[in-house]
């Protein structure tokens, strides 16, 4: 289902609003008419106003900022799913040196930082304004939760990737420097910060249609789920498993029956995506002089074959730009049975085109360019996909719920029954009990392209030993603890000094 999308593609006057990273300086700003912002965000629709400007920067990483960053290929990359891909290793090298672990303060994820942080600033905004607004008591508390927990989501991919970042709750001031926090500590801060917008209980388990987008308490679950196992918070496991089971025990999500139908235009918003990005191809603003603009996205054009020509086999007659190429292991791991290995891997050996680098010819069927996709793109439509980011789906919610049932103690039999509806949807057979390896291998094989990887591979402690070098010669590091935090880019370390330090790469 194509829900309507406004709530998370729309750009408002509070564009003026934009901000950099945390160390540069925000100038004030003034609302279109001229009058002082304690005399414009005053009412409702002038609150949300601010609320979709803080919506906004979660479609910015696939490209802004002189950077592609699709947050799914940032993440897969450093796993053992894929290959970077490209013309050649100086193309995105940035990429390329994080895959084989030898990034660097000039090669990292340099605007990654910089969109979230504009997001911070921009949920910051909000809550500020929300004191000097006439508003209803139950508009209030929606809006505070959901600038809350999208401030939770940015700084959650800053955690994630950084791990010793600079936190504020409030926007800073001259000269815009603040303590650099240790990475466990931005976790308790950002769980806190999470436990409580979960107990204002202010947002709905799911939207209606018309609001497809917005941040839920579902997906406050499915986040909550995610830092605690990252984090190996085994004091939260008990909450996160009830978390999960209240969202499996309701009726509000279940498992799409066709694993194929999740990613076509038709799939998104389905029974099963608890939260999805939105993209949207038809009357963009979005070109490549208005990155920031509202439209569609560019992923399907970075992991498209290069002068791809078969229109009627595959629905794609263009250039992809050959990134992300899924190793042929990838592939052969998949029982031949498993319908997520085809809805997955579109393999395309045996036909003819541009081959580029690290090219398998096996491509990630999931956002797979087609022209359907980009039909109504008015301009740059290579720019313009329409196609969602799926962020969580409810077989992660299984997935998590099995490997949480585990961690407690719980019956086994309830986490074999949580992984057996994944496998049945899958074709798989039924397994009579299930370990932490069962788990995170289905994982591997239902998310796939997903950006899931790498992080189990971190917290389950598998990294060391599966990110090594491959036969290839492709990747010809290890990965260690060290490699946890990637690097802090040398322009934020340059406008911080001394307050911000590199992380030791």
């Amino acid at each position: 289902m194509k829900a309507n999308k406004y709530i998370a593609i729309c750009l408002v006057a509070a564009g003026a609003l934009l901000t950099t990273s945390c160390s540069e300086d925000f100038l004030d700003v003034t609302n279109p008419g001229g009058e002082p912002l304690e005399e414009y965000y005053v009412n409702d629709a002038h609150i949300q106003e601010a609320l979709y400007a803080a919506y906004d920067p979660i479609h910015w990483p696939d490209w802004g900022l002189g950077q592609y960053n699709a947050l799914n290929i940032d993440a897969e990359i450093l796993s053992d799913n894929v290959f970077v891909g490209g013309a050649n290793r100086g193309d995105m090298q940035n990429w390329h040196m994080l895959a084989n672990f030898e990034a660097d303060a000039n090669n990292t994820l340099s605007s990654l930082w910089t969109v979230d942080y504009s997001g911070v600033k921009r949920c910051n905004d909000l809550l500020k304004y929300l004191d000097w607004a006439d508003l209803t008591a139950s508009n209030r508390a929606s809006y505070e939760a959901q600038a809350r927990l999208l401030r939770v989501y940015y700084y959650n991919n800053l955690w994630h990737y950084f791990g010793n970042i600079p936190f504020y709750l409030e926007n800073l001031s001259s000269p815009y420097t603040t303590k650099q926090y240790k990475a466990d500590e931005v976790y308790n801060e950002l769980i806190r910060e999470l436990e409580e917008v979960i107990e204002m209980k202010s947002l709905p388990m799911k939207w209606d249609d018309a609001n497809c987008g917005r941040v839920s308490q579902a997906m406050a679950y499915m986040m909550f789920a995610e830092m605690v196992m990252y984090q190996n918070d085994a004091s939260r496991y008990s909450k996160a498993l009830g978390f999960m089971q209240e969202l499996i025990s309701g009726s509000d999500y279940k498992l799409n029956p066709d694993f194929a139908n999740i990613w076509k235009t038709e799939g998104e918003w389905c029974s099963e995506s608890i939260w999805e990005i939105n993209y949207e191809d038809a009357n963009n603003d979005r070109g490549w002089s208005s990155p920031l603009a509202t439209g569609g996205t560019v992923l399907p054009t970075l992991i498209g074959p290069n002068g791809f020509h078969y229109l009627n086999e595959f629905g794609f007659d263009g250039d992809g730009w050959g990134f992300m190429p899924i190793c042929v292991e990838t592939f052969n791991m998949y029982d031949p049975a498993d319908k997520r290995r085809d809805a997955t891997c579109l393999d395309v050996r045996g036909t003819t085109y541009t081959d580029r680098y690290e090219d398998t010819h096996i491509w990630l069927n999931k956002y797979f360019p087609r022209n359907a996709n980009n039909a109504d793109a008015g301009f740059d439509s290579n720019l313009n996909y329409d196609n969602n980011l799926r962020v969580y789906r409810y077989a992660e919610t299984l997935l998590n719920a099995a490997e949480l049932v585990l961690a407690t103690g719980g019956n086994n039999a309830t986490a074999a029954q949580y992984v057996n509806e994944v496998r049945t949807r899958a074709g798989l057979n039924t397994l009579s009990t299930v370990t932490l390896d069962d788990i995170i291998q289905e994982r591997r094989l239902e998310f796939v392209g997903e950006g899931k990887r790498y992080w189990d591979l971190v917290r389950t402690g598998k990294a060391a030993t599966v990110l090594v070098p491959d036969i290839y010669g492709y990747r010809t590091n290890s990965w260690t603890p060290k490699k946890k935090y990637i690097p802090i880019a040398q322009a934020e370390l340059d406008s911080d000094y001394p307050a911000l330090v590199q992380n030791d790469y």
